[in-house]
């Protein structure tokens, strides 16, 4: 029961992984894409309500995101048409995110990813992107997951400068 949270941080993974096989927005991709979903809820349940939370669990879910992230941005940015200002503005999040994660590098000798309120909102508004993509205008789509994501990528960076001590479950920067 101990390994259980890894393990389906671990399935999550591999499951992005057989995105990249699938045909964006078939069938074959939503069963694959709301299991890698589902994983994401499960595993950090599990882990709290069993008392195996970890540092390396903790880790291994960031990761997990960030590949299933990535993966479907690779998916999905060829059937799309994002602007210039999208992409740049993506751009910028991703250097928000890469200089926090270095400066806990730098801080902490470690790789860290926080799990704020902040950053669970940006990861639910990116699951439902391509749920929604085909009923919602893309650009509007992506001006609402980008305002939601800088926001958090602000925050974690605005936590990790000014935190003494890492706390990869700091809800906000709003609360104590």
């Amino acid at each position: 029961m101990k390994l259980l949270p890894n393990c389906i941080s671990f399935s999550r993974i591999i499951f992005s992984l057989l995105l990249i096989y699938t045909k964006p927005l078939s069938l074959a991709f939503y069963l694959i894409y709301i299991i890698c979903g589902l994983s994401d809820i499960i595993d950090g349940f599990i882990a709290r309500k069993t008392g195996t939370t970890s540092s390396f669990g903790a880790k291994l879910d960031s990761i997990a995101d960030m590949i299933m992230a990535g993966i479907l941005l690779f998916l999905i940015y060829p059937i799309t048409n994002f602007t210039n200002k999208i992409v740049i503005w993506i751009i910028l999040i991703a250097i928000i995110r890469l200089t926090s994660m270095f400066i806990a590098m730098k801080k902490y000798k470690t790789f860290a990813s926080i799990h704020t309120y902040g950053n669970k909102i940006t990861g639910i508004v990116l699951f439902l992107f391509p749920i929604l993509l085909p009923y919602i205008n893309t650009t509007m789509l992506m001006y609402i997951i980008c305002v939601v994501a800088s926001i958090s990528a602000i925050e974690e960076l605005i936590i990790q400068l000014t935190s003494s001590q890492l706390e990869l479950n700091k809800q906000s920067i709003l609360v104590k």
